[in-house]
């Protein structure tokens, strides 16, 4: 069992420009774009989108920057354009329910046309009413009227008089009322004191005559307001009948205007008959008269404003069903709103304030949401699955106007509404939603899965270079030479730490493209060449990497104690990775162990005091009983052990680091020395075997940095997992210094195979004697000797087994 240390071509995939097809990307722009390693993902859209059937919405899951926004806009936007235009949708006045405006889909550009015919239809009628109204056919035939209006009430008032003089009674009108005087048997006004003195049945008939005398006056008053009626009757018919062609002709050339569908609309119809009753109804406000001209148009205006439509989704030039991405979703921009205006101290709205929302708009489309500007907002939330449940929407009113100062709420007709919603979040939110809200994910039935990566092939390589052709275009940047796309291809496989696939995160490909392409600006270049790539990539470190400088600055000047020559019992620099977010980095860290007689097994410092994670605590437990396991032969073990990351203050996590703290323990048990020179990372499982770890290349190349500003001297090395060999991305100079003979790059499958190389001494283990029987002058024969002392020690002072404890948890944690 031995470590093999890696040739400098195994460190890192290089392509080939020639293999590449083309001399610059400017060549690739009539290249169709595609879903670059995301078929899986390719084939779920095509599927959800097409599907007609409902709760078959999509939720679309993968890495912020991996293109499945924009991918889903560009599915969305192709389907949508294959489709017959949505309907137009408008709501209309309820002449019976004013409060609940009528909801009506109209097909694509007809609510337009309908719109318009109704605003002229408001516009000229007024007018040729108010013509008709004052015209001189009106006055002529209502003259006629009014004067047989005359004669009849003349007639009555004649024979009233003739009933009044038969008994002695002289009768004028006086303000709208009829006034009567006794007279006597001289014509004269018979007053109270004369009419006293007569003889009592003179006075009993004269009243009797009386009596007979207001009964005929009220018989007059009834017969006046009968002829008055038929009088408004026949003005009111006349009317009509003058304005009935004018109104049946506006009518007829906005039905005119309508598609045949159109004219069978039942609701359309109702409507419109509606409107030819409310104007007959109100035909004498169109009549000048002695009401202000002002007053007049204004009662005009709120007669008409009942005949107008508001058209909240007008398709008319929407080609193909409608898609929408609403960046900035609430509850008035998904849902819809109601205005309101402040008018005397109260809030008033109307019918033409209804506003439609996303949802409406993308009625027979497609809707595109994010997750996470979804749950910021609870209500937003539910309000959302209830519309999901019911298919239906309903424009409310929002909950903070108070109703004391509304002076009519509108509840405008629910509508039907068929949409497809894609949503866009990430796995773990799709997975939890899974967990927290199921009825909700039952309504997305279509999961579109992003891969963060892919395999590579010539095909993914040429499909992401006619990607740069298409950037460089939009963006009106100059071209990159084949050498620079395989530079960017190169930086793909970088960022995923894998030889054999790339990256699908390709908003980082293209953010290094555009700074890339600055640099050949700056040098008034026609092509983005290697060497802009490699001077973005270079001022992007200098932006980022002052903690990385710092920190390195703490370990060269001795304030954080690494060893990086000579050979030490018990310590051992592990590598470790610092991820900043916009910047990660390697640095080597100490381990330190101490092994002593005892019964309290190996104790990790800082899961003592709470600065380990779980995956960290779980990796030394793994480490204790592999070591338990190398020593059963012998048991009971008798061991009290510590390790601890030195100098280390933040919180640690991940078992990436249990190789080293295996070296590290094994040491300080045997006695045997390590070479500071070889840092070491690498996780171990119960058998011993080597397990991958992440952020292999900047773990090797921090540690590089540091051997190359103190002095390379040929015996400064990493030693790392086998499986990790594939993930090797390095750095030019690192691959430089390992072509140079003078740095090293080992690898290992087991974690024995370290020890000869940290030691320098056989370790006791080998194919043909695996275990139980060490050699002492091995390694783990020194170790096993240790630990037969340690047990005779503690049996000799029967020493007793200490229960331990951990320290009680610091607040504040």
């Amino acid at each position: 069992m031995s470590t093999n240390a890696l040739d400098s071509s195994q460190l890192r995939l290089t392509i080939n420009p020639d293999s590449l097809g083309f001399s610059d990307t400017s060549e690739l722009l009539q290249c169709p774009l595609s879903w670059i390693g995301q078929e899986r993902a390719e084939v779920a859209t095509r599927f959800g989108l097409d599907m007609m059937q409902p709760d078959y919405h999509l939720f679309v899951l993968g890495e912020a920057g991996s293109g499945r926004t924009t991918l889903l806009h560009q599915a969305m936007t192709t389907t949508a354009a294959a489709r017959q235009p949505s309907p137009d949708l408008c709501y209309l006045y309820d002449f019976i329910s004013p409060e609940r405006p009528l909801a009506l889909h109209l097909p694509a550009g007809q609510g337009r046309m309908l719109r318009q015919s109704l605003m002229q239809f408001a516009k000229s009628l007024p007018i040729e009413i108010s013509q008709c109204l004052n015209g001189q056919d009106f006055k002529l035939y209502s003259n006629h009227i009014e004067k047989n209006f005359k004669i009849a009430t003349d007639q009555a008032y004649i024979e009233l008089d003739k009933f009044a003089e038969s008994l002695h009674f002289t009768i004028h009108r006086e303000n709208e009322q009829i006034v009567f005087t006794m007279l006597n048997e001289k014509n004269e006004i018979l007053t109270a004191e004369n009419l006293l003195k007569l003889p009592k049945i003179r006075r009993v008939e004269i009243e009797q005559a009386e009596q007979a005398l207001r009964e005929a006056i009220e018989q007059y008053f009834g017969e006046f307001k009968r002829i008055e009626k038929e009088r408004g009757q026949a003005l009111t018919l006349l009317q009509r009948r003058l304005v009935q062609p004018i109104l049946n002709l506006a009518l007829e050339n906005i039905y005119n205007g309508l598609q045949q569908e159109l004219k069978l609309n039942d609701r359309l119809k109702t409507f419109f008959s509606q409107i030819e009753l409310d104007i007959l109804d109100n035909l004498i406000v169109f009549q000048t008269n002695d009401i202000e001209e002002e007053k007049q148009q204004t009662e005009l205006n709120r007669i008409f404003s009942r005949y107008q439509i508001n058209l909240v989704v007008d398709n008319a030039d929407v080609q193909g069903a409608p898609v929408f991405i609403e960046d900035n979703p609430s509850i008035s921009s998904l849902f819809g709103s109601i205005d309101y205006q402040f008018e005397n101290s109260k809030l008033r709205t109307d019918l033409m304030r209804i506003r439609a929302g996303s949802l409406l708009k993308a009625h027979g489309g497609f809707l595109m949401l994010h997750l996470d500007d979804l749950l910021t907002d609870d209500s937003l939330w539910i309000k959302l699955r209830r519309f999901l449940r019911s298919k239906r929407l309903q424009i409310e009113e929002t909950g903070s106007l108070l109703t004391s100062s509304v002076l009519l709420s509108l509840e405008p007709e629910a509508v039907e509404v068929n949409v497809k919603i894609i949503l866009i979040g990430s796995q773990s939110a799709y997975y939890d939603l899974q967990e927290i809200d199921p009825e909700f994910m039952r309504h997305f039935r279509i999961k579109v899965d992003f891969a963060a990566s892919f395999i590579a092939s010539t095909e993914t390589y040429q499909a992401s270079a006619v990607l740069v052709a298409n950037i460089c275009t939009a963006a009106q940047l100059p071209h990159f030479t084949a050498a620079a796309v395989a530079r960017l291809l190169e930086e793909s496989h970088r960022e995923v730490e894998d030889q054999k696939r790339q990256s699908a995160i390709f908003a980082s490909t293209e953010m290094l493209l555009l700074e890339s392409a600055a640099f050949c600006n700056s040098r008034d270049g026609h092509r983005v060449e290697v060497a802009d790539i490699l001077a973005a990539l270079q001022a992007r470190l200098i932006r980022h990497n002052y903690p990385d400088l710092r920190l390195q600055e703490t370990i060269l000047e001795g304030e954080i104690a690494i060893a990086m020559h000579g050979m030490e019992v018990g310590q051992l620099n592990a590598l470790t990775q610092i991820d900043l977010g916009d910047h990660s980095f390697g640095t080597p860290v100490r381990i330190t162990a101490r092994a002593f007689a005892g019964e309290d097994g190996v104790v990790n410092i800082a899961r003592e005091v709470d600065m380990s994670g779980p995956i960290h605590d779980k990796g030394m437990l793994i480490l204790q009983n592999y070591l338990t396991g190398l020593f059963a032969h012998i048991a009971p073990v008798s061991l009290s052990a510590s390790i601890v990351f030195e100098q280390e203050y933040t919180h640690i996590e991940g078992d990436s680091a249990s190789c080293a703290e295996f070296y590290a323990l094994l040491s300080s048990l045997s006695g045997v020395p390590l070479k500071q020179s070889i840092a070491v990372t690498g996780a171990l499982n119960q058998y011993g075997e080597i397990l991958p770890v992440g952020g292999i290349n900047d773990k090797i190349e921090g540690y590089f940095r540091l051997c190359e500003k103190i002095g390379l001297t040929g015996e400064q090395g990493v030693l790392i997992p086998y499986q990790n060999r594939s993930h090797l991305m390095l750095d030019h100079s690192v691959i430089e210094a390992v072509k140079q003979g003078s740095f090293a790059i080992y690898t290992m499958q087991h974690v024995i195979e370290g020890l000869a190389l940290l030691t320098g001494l056989p370790t006791g283990i080998s194919p043909d004697n695996p275990t139980n029987d060490y050699s002492s002058d091995t390694v783990l024969g020194y170790a096993q000797k240790t630990l037969l002392n340690f047990r005779r020690a503690c049996q000799l002072l029967q020493h007793p087994r200490n229960e331990h404890r951990r320290l009680p948890t610091r607040s504040g944690k």
